[in-house]
């Protein structure tokens, strides 16, 4: 049999070394990566814009808006099945909610915290947990409410999230925006991440214009630009629609746009695609040219800093010194980077932990696995022969290289059977190999 690690003292396989990923990775032979995803994530697009998601990329994604309504989209019953008023009474009211998963805005402002948050009585002394009664009279009085992060606290809209952000290759957030009829939460404003507005209930009024500043980034909100911004919206909009229970509507980032409820309340969902820009290549560029040894000296002695005149060679000196730089950058390491930078943004599919721990201790030869829904993971080799290192959102696992091929087909989903699983010697190696890479919460029991 061959040897993958010795048990820890308690019988139990011992959990492999981890560590972070490093910049660059010296490899024998290519390296292969994947993100699983399930059968739900191309229809997940499909649910937000009524076209096909080549027409999407190249007509739309970044460059236009696109209204969709609800005749042209698959889910006739609209979004009640993700998210519905009954859903959010829930929230609100038995679920512990705490800051900052509620935003309360009216007015065009940010209500404080502290008039709808305190402590949550005996058992319970968390001083910011929301105060329900308190939120009732903020909203009878007009307030917005926003349900924050529902990506991670609501099953439906985590499985959508999940499979947009496979679907998209860019992860995703989902927040809710509550309206009491009539009211608007916010001015005209524009985000800084795509948006997909998903109407549940009620009826909202969108006014949307163009960008005042195209493709901005998460450094140049919307407030920087304000008087700009209050200009253009005196404008004729670029699209005019109400929308109603089913439609959606797709934003790039930095379109201008307001909503207002018309006369019942609304309830929308935002889900926000938070892409990487080439400016966040240039960033990791940047951190990697940190090698060079030219970018790396100091000015000259007594150079005074505000004389144009002064800093102009010096400024010749740092752009040649850089361009020769960027031009042997290793594409490796700047992918290196921005998987660590993009990976992260991510979270794969929640384990059950009391299910899956009884999944582990009754594992034999004959349960069937399956790689974590929504993770990310690189196999690579390492510079350590015979090792071989799989790399996740989180962490790094470096394993024996028999036990390569065992990894390829498990998380390509190609072997479900622990007894199957190809490359190694026997079944107590099969065993070994899948009981750790549940402990890691790399596999789930299918």
């Amino acid at each position: 049999m061959a040897h993958i690690d010795p048990p820890g003292g308690d019988g139990r396989p011992a959990v492999p070394s981890s560590t972070t990923a490093t910049t660059t990775v010296t490899m024998a032979t290519p390296a292969v990566a994947g993100v699983n995803t399930t059968p739900a994530a191309p229809t997940a697009l499909a649910r937000c814009a009524a076209v096909d998601p080549a027409k999407f990329a190249a007509d739309h994604w970044g460059r236009s808006p696109l209204l969709s309504r609800a005749a042209e989209l698959p889910n006739r019953n609209g979004f009640t099945d993700l998210f519905s008023p009954a859903d959010a009474d829930e929230l609100l009211s038995r679920r512990g909610l705490r800051t900052p998963f509620l935003r309360v805005a009216k007015d065009g402002e940010l209500v404080p915290a502290a008039r709808y948050t305190g402590g949550g009585g005996a058992g319970a002394e968390i001083g910011d947990q929301v105060l329900d009664e308190m939120v009732l009279q903020l909203y009878a009085d007009g307030a917005t409410l926003v349900l924050q992060g529902l990506h991670r606290t609501w099953p439906a809209l985590v499985d959508l999230a999940r499979d947009l952000t496979a679907a998209l290759a860019q992860p995703t957030q989902i927040n809710a925006y509550l309206t009491p009829a009539g009211s608007q939460g916010f001015a005209t404003h524009y985000d800084t991440h795509d948006v997909f507005v998903l109407q549940v209930d009620g009826r909202k009024h969108w006014r949307i214009h163009p960008p005042v500043l195209p493709d901005p980034l998460e450094r140049q909100p919307w407030g920087g630009l304000a008087d700009e911004v209050s200009a253009t919206a005196e404008g004729r909009p670029a699209l005019d629609v109400v929308l109603a229970p089913g439609d959606a509507l797709y934003l790039p980032r930095g379109w201008l746009h307001s909503a207002q409820a018309q006369e019942s309340s609304s309830l929308h969902l935002t889900v926000g695609v938070r892409a990487l820009t080439r400016y966040a290549m240039v960033e990791e560029l940047l951190a990697l040219a940190a090698e060079e040894p030219r970018l790396r000296s100091g000015l000259p002695l007594g150079v005074d800093l505000a004389d144009p005149d002064a800093i102009e060679p010096e400024l010749t000196e740092t752009v040649e010194a850089l361009r020769d730089w960027l031009l042997r950058a290793d594409p490796a390491a700047v992918a290196a980077r921005l998987r660590d930078r993009a990976w992260p943004a991510s979270r794969p599919a929640p384990i059950r932990p009391l299910a899956h721990a009884a999944a582990l201790a009754a594992l034999t030869a004959d349960s069937r696995v399956g790689p974590r829904q929504g993770l990310r993971w690189q196999l690579t080799p390492t510079g350590d022969a015979g090792r071989v290192a799989l790399r996740l959102f989180d962490r790094t696992i470096t394993l024996p290289g028999t036990c390569e091929p065992a990894l390829r087909a498990v998380l390509t989903g190609e072997v479900t059977r622990v007894g199957d699983l190809p490359g190694l010697d026997d079944d107590a190696d099969r065993l070994v190999l899948t009981r750790r890479l549940l402990r890691e919460a790399v596999l789930t029991p299918a």
